[in-house]
């Protein structure tokens, strides 16, 4: 047996309500947002005290979610060093498919976000980049030529 599918990718933020915000700016949709805590959670995170809000973010498609946190306790621990470049050894980005890159660059940008490099053309194939979202994140955009 193989998996299913993909379901969601989590990320945890301090400020929950500009995570939403910079993702619904993106195009993404809140599906459901809940608070998470009890002994299913602790056993499920292997931490103790668990108390969690998530909200569920799912792409117009219907496809793709997020699961964007914010730990009331135990606290969120920071990621060091703050802004890890793009070759740090693990998890570092979620890429989107966006129909007008620099479009969604400058509306991304009202809540923060900064290029990481710049916006690069791949042949005559795509138009792509990497914005630092909410908290430092990395966020890859990727528009479709021709």
């Amino acid at each position: 047996m193989t998996i299913q599918r993909m379901d969601n990718v989590g990320i945890v933020f301090d400020d929950l309500d500009a995570a939403i915000a910079f993702f619904t700016e993106l195009g993404m949709e809140v599906e459901g947002t809940a608070r998470v805590e009890g002994p299913v959670a602790d056993v499920t995170v292997g931490l103790d005290g668990v108390s969690c809000d998530v909200a569920m973010m799912r792409t117009p498609d219907g496809h793709g979610r997020l699961e964007l946190a914010k730990y009331r306790t135990p606290a969120a621990v920071g990621a060091n060093p703050q802004n890890p470049p793009h070759n740090t050894v693990g998890m570092h980005r979620v890429m989107f498919a966006v129909n007008d890159l620099e479009d969604v660059v400058a509306r991304l940008r009202t809540h923060g976000a900064e290029l990481v490099g710049g916006v690069a053309r791949f042949e005559d194939s795509y138009l792509l980049c990497y914005v630092r979202g909410p908290e430092g994140i990395i966020v890859g955009l990727a528009q479709q030529l021709g």
